[in-house]
């Protein structure tokens, strides 16, 4: 009898599972950022970052030498800033924000702060992964790491309405 030789499919799926088992974590950890939510429970984010990996898996065979993981953070990031613009517009405004701590920064600050300080992409690639200039990269990164290592102050509550403020 002869034997039955393997589909093409399976070298590429077990490169494919090879690729997620060891890049998986990592990337959650980046969805979860981009999100905002609490790594304890990110459903946002594991629906991302699922995504991206399905896309990644449609072209994993026209990647040619390329990262997969570059691939599926430039996915990652494509799909948060197409989901943010619907959601919250342009401005990223919104009634009800995600509770993590990078909730304070609106949605395009936060694609930016997570891809140059956490991910370490290079300005230039930023800008051009975001079809922005790498000035407003710039403007973008430093915006958000000012609003979060300098948090907006509330103004002193007025202690027995004597008008005198509290210090």
């Amino acid at each position: 009898m002869r034997e039955r030789q393997a589909p093409h499919g399976t070298h590429r799926d077990r490169e494919f599972e090879a690729f997620v088992a060891g890049a998986a974590g990592r990337l959650l950890h980046t969805a979860t950022l981009l999100t905002a939510e609490d790594p304890q429970h990110n459903p946002g984010a594991c629906r991302l970052l699922t995504l991206a990996l399905a896309e990644t898996y449609a072209g994993w065979d026209r990647l040619r030498g390329d990262d997969p993981y570059d691939r599926t953070r430039q996915c990652l990031a494509g799909r948060f800033a197409r989901e943010a613009w619907h959601r919250y517009g342009p401005l990223g405004r919104t009634r009800r924000r995600p509770p993590g701590v990078l909730a304070a920064l609106a949605p395009h600050e936060r694609l930016v702060l997570v891809l140059r300080l956490h991910e370490g992409v290079a300005e230039e690639q930023t800008a051009a992964l975001l079809g922005l200039p790498a000035e407003r990269v710039r403007v973008l990164c430093d915006r958000a790491v000012s609003r979060l290592t300098h948090p907006a102050r509330r103004p002193a509550a007025a202690v027995g309405g004597s008008g005198a403020v509290a210090s």
